[in-house]
Parts: structure tokens; sequence; C-alpha cells
């Protein structure tokens, strides 16, 4: 056997283990019919950095814009693209959520709005991605609505931090 052949045969054994891969390597969207359905939560976050004299103008202007509340905004955001996330992400099933909550938190030391968003379904696959859908969302509209003021503003750290439900529970160390 040759290198490039090994090397191939290597991928196809690492891709299996991959949800949205099948054993030939081609891409799936997961069965999921025989799982049960079971209270599934995620929890993710990101933040939203400023320079420290935007970010002091932010909040000396609580949040406020022309083009409206900076949270508000990207609170409604958040949840629309939470409840869009099949239609965003290619292999993602369509979830009927039964919860999509977010919360901002100014955080002066860093100069940044952090975002935290949780979604909550009773199903048979997790809300991991609505989650950070919903973050990364959230993080990008507040870019929108303050790049009038700076655009040396950076999205960073938008990760899961725990979810539970299914066959196994996650908690960001």
């Amino acid at each position: 056997m040759n290198i490039d052949s090994q090397e191939m045969n290597n991928q196809k054994n690492n891709q299996s283990v991959l949800s949205h891969l099948d054993g030939n390597g081609d891409i799936t969207m997961v069965d999921v019919s025989s799982k049960t359905a079971t209270t599934r939560e995620a929890t993710a976050t990101g933040q939203v950095r400023f320079p420290s004299e935007i970010y002091e103008q932010i909040k000396a202007a609580d949040g406020m814009t022309k083009k409206g509340s900076i949270t508000q905004t990207a609170h409604i955001a958040g949840i629309m693209a939470a409840k869009r996330t099949h239609d965003l992400i290619p292999l993602c099933h369509p979830l009927p959520l039964d919860k999509i909550g977010l919360t901002f938190a100014y955080d002066d030391a860093i100069s940044s709005i952090t975002v935290t968003g949780i979604v909550k379904v009773t199903h048979r696959t997790g809300v991991e991605m609505e989650a950070l859908t919903a973050v990364s969302v959230a993080c990008l509209t507040i870019y929108d609505m303050t790049k009038a003021l700076s655009h040396d503003i950076i999205i960073d750290n938008v990760r899961l931090i725990n979810k539970t439900g299914g066959k196994s529970d996650y908690k960001h160390a």
C-alpha cells in the first residue's frame, strides 16, 4: 500500500466517526428516527469587543444608537436565527424549539458585550447549533448596529458552554 492509499484509508476511518458522514465518507443527514425524545438544552456564549473609547460611548448612550437599542435588536435577531438554523446549516434538523433565551452583559474590563444564549427542546436531537447560531447572529447584529462608530470591532469566543439531554452531556471546562 502506498502512502497516498494509506492516508486515504486513514481519512476514511476518521471520517466514519463524524456524524454527518457515512462509512464511505459521503455526506448524510443523521437519522434520528430511532432515538428517544428527551429534553435537551444547550448554552452558548460569544463576545463583541470594542475599542475602549467606542465601548464607553455605547455604554454612555445606554446601548442606544440611531438604529435603536443594540441589545433589543440583537435579542430579536438571535431568536429569529435560532428558529431558522436548519435553513442556514445544511444538515441540521428543523426543530420545534421550546425556549430561546438571550442575555447581554457589559464587561468593562475588556470593553465588550457578552452574549449568552440558551435553547431548549424536547426532541430526538440536540440544540447546540441553534444556541451557537443565536449567539453568532446576535453578535453580528451588535456589530451591524455599531459599525458606524468603528470597524475595529471583534466578534470573539463564540463557543458551546454546555449541553444536556441525549446520549451525553457536555460542560466546557
